[in-house]
């Protein structure tokens, strides 16, 4: 469990410098380049992604059981976790409305994703993983829409062609995902 932990502290320590270490972050960038605050953001995000995939891994070994979440949340989970994948897609497709509407898409979908296997999962090692990145991703929505409208930023309307292409993506990632590659990564096969 100690991996798991110090990865999350890790990992959210460096997603989180906008969120309580603006005035660092810029006077870090100002001194070094933006390339260099790049470099040690994703050195320093990459191993505490190691340390959360290793620590997770140990913990699910040995799990200690919080709750035993119904079989029907399952089913809920695999259903949340559409919206979430097509949320995500929205992030990185320009010019979608949802990106219009709600600013950062990949954040809603991180909340879903991470209530769904909440819902899901009921050991101390599920709730401390996706419970601290649904309370990350709360804050960062938060922080980032806050940022978003001090700076007067309005983002342009998006098409809905473009809302197409993202629920497309989506729902092939989604598919592909929970068909094949849930099973083969973690051993659990949500569509089964």
């Amino acid at each position: 469990m100690t991996a798991l932990i110090l990865g999350l502290l890790l990992f959210f320590a460096t997603h989180s410098a906008r969120i309580i270490a603006e005035d660092r972050r810029a006077r870090f960038i100002a001194r070094h380049g933006l390339a260099k605050w790049k470099l040690a953001y994703s050195l320093l995000s990459l191993i505490g992604l190691a340390l959360i995939v290793w620590g997770y891994g140990q913990a699910r070994a040995e799990p200690v059981p919080l709750w035993l979440p119904p079989l029907w949340t399952r089913h809920l989970a695999a259903l949340l976790t559409l919206p979430a994948f097509v949320l995500i897609a929205a992030a990185y497709v320009p010019g979608t409305r949802m990106k219009a509407t709600l600013g950062h898409p990949m954040l809603a979908g991180v909340k879903l994703w991470a209530l769904a296997h909440l819902i899901a999962n009921g050991t101390l090692a599920d709730l401390l993983l996706f419970g601290s990145f649904l309370v990350w991703a709360v804050a960062d929505f938060v922080s980032a829409r806050r940022r978003d409208r001090a700076a007067g930023l309005v983002p342009p309307k998006g098409t809905i062609g473009r809302d197409v292409i993202a629920v497309g993506v989506g729902l092939i990632a989604w598919f592909v995902f929970a068909r094949h590659l849930h099973a083969w990564l973690f051993g659990v096969a949500p569509l089964a």
